[in-house]
């Protein structure tokens, strides 16, 4: 089984029409976010069952699907990694986060960045070591930074909030919708946990919070109660 196997696998489902579309949706004409992008059309519940099919390629093999210029590529690498991710020890997610952190520039879209690094990333920090979260928040790149607030979520599901709270005070000036509302999603995940923590944060913040990054986050508060954070 190898990159060139799945790669084929991939191609033959090109839908032309479908990629055109999806072109669009995901912003790849110049000066957008995905300038450059190149798509085939396939769906992602294609690409999930792809990535179930070749979940046993070799991570040297992954990471060539992750360096593919096709998104589905990369998508169905990425994929790959995280189901890899999930069935292996320690040893095999750390040497997967290290490959997915050397490879980050190809993981260059909000979708890409938010079906992986959650897993890839958030599960060997669980318990380990989270600086590296904060240097990529600190890079001048639009999807490190996402990488950085997204990957939040694994730690949200175990109750622990400090991290994204950091991040998103750290990224409260941010310039890009992207990541406003990266922020504003990890924040309406901490609320339907601890509610109280969320609303203490957003009292705390919210003369420089983005109105977008707002929004998100009491998504799921009573009318009045959104009411009465949108007026602050």
């Amino acid at each position: 089984m190898t990159y060139t196997d799945v790669r084929a696998a991939i191609m033959a489902l090109e839908q032309p029409a479908r990629a055109s579309f999806v072109s669009r949706y995901f912003k790849t004409h110049p000066g957008q976010y995905g300038e450059g992008d190149v798509f085939l059309g396939l769906s992602m519940p294609q690409q999930h069952e792809l990535a179930r099919r070749f979940a046993g390629l070799p991570t040297n093999e992954t990471e060539l699907l992750v360096n593919d210029p096709y998104h589905e590529c990369r998508m169905t690498g990425l994929l790959i990694w995280t189901l890899q991710a999930k069935k292996g020890g320690s040893l095999v997610r750390q040497d997967i986060a290290d490959r997915y952190v050397a490879n980050r520039r190809y993981v260059n879209n909000w979708d890409l960045v938010d079906s992986s690094c959650p897993t890839l990333l958030g599960l060997p920090m669980l318990t380990g070591d989270r600086s590296l979260l904060y240097e990529l928040a600190d890079e001048d790149h639009l999807w490190s930074q996402r990488i950085a607030m997204v990957t939040t979520w694994q730690f949200i599901r175990h109750n622990q909030f400090f991290d994204t709270f950091a991040l998103a005070e750290k990224l409260l000036d941010h310039r890009h919708d992207l990541i406003h509302k990266a922020i504003g999603w990890m924040l309406r995940e901490v609320g339907k946990r601890d509610q109280a923590a969320l609303d203490e944060f957003l009292h705390d913040h919210i003369r420089r919070l983005p109105r977008t990054a707002l929004r998100y986050a009491i998504e799921r508060h009573e009318p009045a109660q959104r009411q009465h954070f949108m007026a602050l």
